[in-house]
């Protein structure tokens, strides 16, 4: 379904994309790319049922119909912060007939900030907040290869994040500004093996999957 939207507001965000530092190799630059502007044009164009109805009329049946395609631009952004943000990395690519893991460390920080990449009208956002911050609390690693490996986590034991309870439990978005971590100590886990690691082990560590909570 097609809604119509403010055609200058479609692709706005609640925090200007250009300042960020997307530099390659970091979860930014993942997720600029992800969410950048794309055009649909030749074999990719859009089917527009407006034109279409204005060129054949109304009245005329599906066979009797020629359909329109039109030029047309797509953005991907979040329309609503969720209580926790997973990120899932594309840990392969295609190498011929086969595929191959890609072992490059993405650089991923403590504490994110989303906003560049939400809908300025992104729904439980406080009106004014060009925020949206969010604080890692889990890692989950993969090492080995396509064919075969092993699965590791990081883990952040801390205390209760109260703004994050409100939003699940009574779906109230955080009003104050949290800009520091939550508190906690981290603690790698593989098997039946947990050691208490520092929080530049976690960083340097090669991410498959990342879980933030919100902060604000």
């Amino acid at each position: 379904e097609i809604l119509t939207e403010d055609a200058e507001m479609a692709f706005c965000t609640l925090a200007n994309r250009e300042d960020l530092n997307t530099e390659e190799g970091s979860i930014h630059h993942c997720l600029y790319q992800f969410t950048r502007n794309e055009k649909l044009s030749e074999n990719n164009k859009l089917l527009c049922d407006v034109c279409t109805q204005r060129h054949c009329g109304p009245k005329n049946t599906k066979s009797e119909k020629k359909y329109v395609y039109t030029n047309a631009k797509k953005q991907m952004l979040i329309s609503l912060a969720p209580p926790i943000l997973t990120l899932h990395l594309k840990r392969f690519q295609q190498a011929g007939f086969n595929l191959r893991k890609v072992n490059r460390h993405i650089k991923f920080p403590e504490v994110i900030d989303v906003a560049p990449f939400c809908t300025v009208k992104c729904k439980n956002v406080a009106e004014g907040n060009t925020k949206v911050l969010y604080s890692l609390y889990g890692v989950v690693e993969h090492s080995g290869t396509m064919r075969s490996g092993h699965y590791t986590a990081y883990a952040k034991m801390r205390n209760m994040n109260k703004h994050l309870s409100d939003l699940v439990l009574e779906g109230q978005s955080p009003q104050a500004l949290e800009t520091e971590p939550v508190k906690g100590q981290w603690f790698h886990i593989s098997d039946t093996h947990v050691q208490a690691v520092s929080v530049s082990k976690v960083l340097s560590s090669q991410a498959y999957l990342l879980f933030y909570e919100r902060l604000l």
